[in-house]
């Protein structure tokens, strides 16, 4: 990622904040400006106060010593020293509390403002870009990557002024003391900033593979966590924790190889830094001995020598974070900049009101082996469609192109609803006018209430009961001790699979979309429901579109049109009793249902 991408990206997240980030800095810099005036003010009370040096008038001390009424009245009232010293702490102790209140207050803003921005772009990205991006990786990215990054401007870069006031402030206090002693103290500056900006590289590698080693291991977690039935039921929990233990071994040695050239980084830092205090030390006491400064002089060189070696070690420390945030900043800029799903120019709203037709519609999720290969053909307004298929065949492909879920290629044919190319409907009007039941479906950890009436938040209790009767819903949950308030767990685990697929369906049915799909969602339930559900949709919501995709033919034999897939190419169509005549695939499964045959068998 770009420098100049990075730092419009740093200003996108800032919004917001960037007041209360230069509140933050100003305070930091007075209360830094303040800390600079104690060393002048033990000088003045070391040499004219107890000793008999003569004040410089022209210095901060000295100007500071004549506004509190002179050497003379300080000698007498030493009491206004102390007062002094005291306002002077309390006025930085002022400042250091608004500077930790700006600065925490900015930093949580920031945090708020990146977390909304990149869910925001998340939610806007094609799903063809979740699928491609673990879940784990997603989200170590919006809250570890997120997390330095506000470290990083809160604690390293909101310091920068300050920083690089006191090194300039100290250096020129130090000259007025002694010219030697701030050559000194000065030259160990260039060996700090460029060893530090030496290691930057190695840093930035370094945290770059705990970054993404991070993200592996977070969706480890994720997957066994969401896939905690299956690894209970095959008995793999054991097979499981090796995985962890292995990716969690490989994040810790990313970690401690890292930490390995830091702790190299932070005592060749630390050495630079002593031999430099040791040898100011050192030549202040010999131009003491010698009377070239005074003992206050002295006392005041080192103080400010310590204020200039804890700046100089902050600023090698913000380069070798600046390493870790600008990775950080790159794993976000790649969520941000990842092209969001758009619809064309003038995109019209989809009525879904007319038939659908798959106009040699040819689809590759790869870009080589073809998944769909020249389908055509086409759904009347109010009429139901069959598709049946084996494994692979393409079934829940078609659905998924129909929601756009995934697009066409320009050569890929066309797909028409209500004779308007999907391309030119709105991807949003589009869905909304399309329910589909997945065989998987999705229930959130809330009252069965709650799943079904997510749909439409405007549904009525009424219309909430109805669909839950089509659905045959109704009397399991009359089972439930809470009835419709019965918690539901995560992703739904304390329901059946088939109760699951009627949830889903009542859901889908709340929303009164004019085409419905089921795909493959009423493998869970019995057959007598499977007919009851199939029944009572055809009864109570004549008009009505709807696409079944089964394996089971008694779930497709009512309806008015049947389509057979095969490797992506559909080989047969026609009414139930049609198919049957015509002695292809679809009869082979109809007598293979009847039979104990298995189906590669009868394929074979």
């Amino acid at each position: 990622m770009a420098k100049k991408s990075k730092l419009s990206l740093i200003g996108r997240f800032m919004k917001g904040s960037v007041v209360l980030f230069i509140l933050s800095m100003l305070s930091t810099l007075a209360l830094s400006l303040i800390e600079l005036i104690n060393p002048q003010i033990i000088k003045v009370m070391i040499d004219s106060v107890i000793g008999d040096e003569p004040v410089d008038i022209s210095s901060v001390g000295g100007i500071i010593t004549n506004a509190v009424g002179g050497i003379p009245f300080l000698r007498e009232n030493l009491w206004a020293i102390a007062v002094l010293i005291i306002s002077l702490a309390l006025v930085m102790g002022l400042f250091k509390y608004l500077s930790g209140v700006f600065n925490t207050a900015a930093s949580e803003r920031l945090t708020e403002t990146t977390r909304n921005a990149l869910f925001k772009k998340i939610e806007s990205l094609p799903f063809s870009w979740h699928t491609a991006n673990p879940t784990g990786d997603i989200i170590q990215r919006c809250t570890s990557d997120v997390e330095t990054l506000k470290r990083f401007l809160s604690e390293q870069l909101t310091s920068v002024v300050s920083t690089v006031m006191l090194i300039i402030l100290s250096l020129f206090f130090l000259s007025r003391i002694h010219i030697k002693i701030t050559l000194i103290a000065a030259l160990s500056i260039p060996f700090v900033v460029g060893f530090s900006f030496l290691f930057h590289r190695l840093i930035s590698k370094g945290f770059a593979k705990c970054d993404e080693n991070e993200g592996i291991l977070s969706s480890v977690v994720q997957e066994n966590l969401a896939g905690v039935r299956v690894v209970r039921a095959f008995g793999r929990e054991s097979a499981e924790i090796e995985k962890f233990t292995k990716q969690n071994e490989i994040y810790t040695g990313t970690w401690v190889n890292l930490c390995k050239v830091l702790a190299g980084f932070w005592a060749t830092n630390d050495i630079i830094s002593c031999v430099q205090v040791m040898i100011v030390i050192v030549t202040g006491v010999y131009l003491c001995v010698e009377g070239e400064i005074t003992a206050g002089g002295f006392i005041a060189a080192v103080s400010y020598n310590s204020m200039l070696t804890w700046p100089v070690r902050r600023l090698g420390r913000m380069i070798s974070e600046m390493s870790k945030a600008s990775i950080a900043l790159g794993r976000l800029g790649y969520i941000m900049d990842s092209t969001s799903e758009a619809d064309r120019n003038n995109a019209v709203k989809a009525s879904a009101e007319g038939d659908i037709a798959f106009e040699h519609v040819s689809f590759s999720y790869d870009g080589k082996k073809k998944v769909l290969d020249d389908v055509s053909f086409t759904v009347k307004k109010g009429t139901t469609l069959g598709i049946l298929g084996g494994t692979g065949s393409g079934k829940s492909t078609l659905v998924q192109l129909l929601c756009r879920l995934y697009d066409l290629s320009e050569d890929g044919g066309k797909i028409t609803v209500s004779d308007v190319d999907i391309k030119e409907l709105s991807a949003n009007s589009l869905r909304n006018a399309i329910g589909i039941v997945l065989q998987e479906p999705f229930l959130f950890s809330r009252t069965i209430k709650e799943n079904i009436s997510i749909a439409n938040d405007a549904s009525t209790d009424d219309a909430l009961m109805k669909a839950s009767q089509i659905a045959c819903l109704d009397r399991a949950v009359g089972e439930f001790a809470n009835g419709y308030d019965t918690l539901v767990g995560e992703r739904g685990v304390t329901l059946s699979g088939g109760q699951k697929q009627r949830v889903a369906i009542a859901r889908i049915l709340v929303r009164g979309t004019p085409v419905i799909i089921f795909d493959d969602s009423l493998s869970a339930v019995d057959a007598e429901t499977d007919a009851l559900i199939r029944s009572a949709i055809k009864k109570e919501l004549g008009g009505i579109t709807v696409i079944i995709i089964s394996h089971r033919i008694s779930s497709l034999m009512q309806a008015d049109n049947i389509i057979v897939l095969d490797r992506g190419r559909l080989v047969e169509s026609g009414t139930h009793a049609q198919l049957l005549e015509s002695g292809g695939i679809y009869k082979r499964v109809f007598d293979l249902q009847h039979t104990d045959r298995s189906y590669e068998e009868v394929n074979d």
